[in-house]
């Protein structure tokens, strides 16, 4: 009896194996190394910037980090795009007279950022459930529907690295 079953594992094992051996035969193997080509290249081509999000959603201290971290960032690579969400918390150093713990405000460090291409978006239903008049975001960003979704889309659909200060 147990003669019987190892060979018909055998004899199992030899059939899975040609099927797999004739599955790979008939497909090239340049096509498919040359569809992973396309696709590396499609989403990383030498000459695009490099795409980050940067999400702040614990507050201040975090915003003081996040943007130390990205004009250390532009200082490494002046070509990266670099976008900031914020959502809870994360919103407040972006409304107007907004200051660190050092009692210095917000608004000069993000124009400067500004300059140099990075973008700024605030979550509009923080704003709502926190009951903030929208007129005090600074006029740097801009209002997206959901900070959590933007963040999302960024990745998903525009091939942003995600980085959380």
């Amino acid at each position: 009896m147990r003669k019987v079953a190892s060979s018909s594992l055998l004899s199992f094992s030899f059939v899975v194996s040609l099927m797999l051996t004739s599955l790979l035969t008939a497909m090239p193997a340049h096509a498919a190394s040359r569809d992973v080509a396309k696709s590396v290249s499609k989403n990383a081509a030498q000459d695009d910037p490099v795409k980050v999000v940067y999400h702040v959603s614990e507050g201040t201290d975090q915003a003081t980090a996040a943007l130390r971290n990205i004009r250390n960032h532009l200082a490494a690579d002046p070509t990266a795009k670099i976008v900031v969400v914020t959502h809870a918390a994360g919103i407040d150093f972006l409304l107007d007279g907004a200051k660190d713990k050092n009692n210095n405000l917000f608004d000069a460090n993000v124009q400067e950022l500004v300059m140099q291409g990075v973008e700024f978006r605030v979550c509009r239903v923080t704003l709502d459930r926190r009951m903030i008049d929208p007129k005090r975001v600074i006029e740097e960003a801009k209002l997206v529907p959901s900070g959590v979704a933007e963040v999302a889309r960024l990745q998903a659909k525009e091939g942003y690295v995600y980085l959380k200060p």
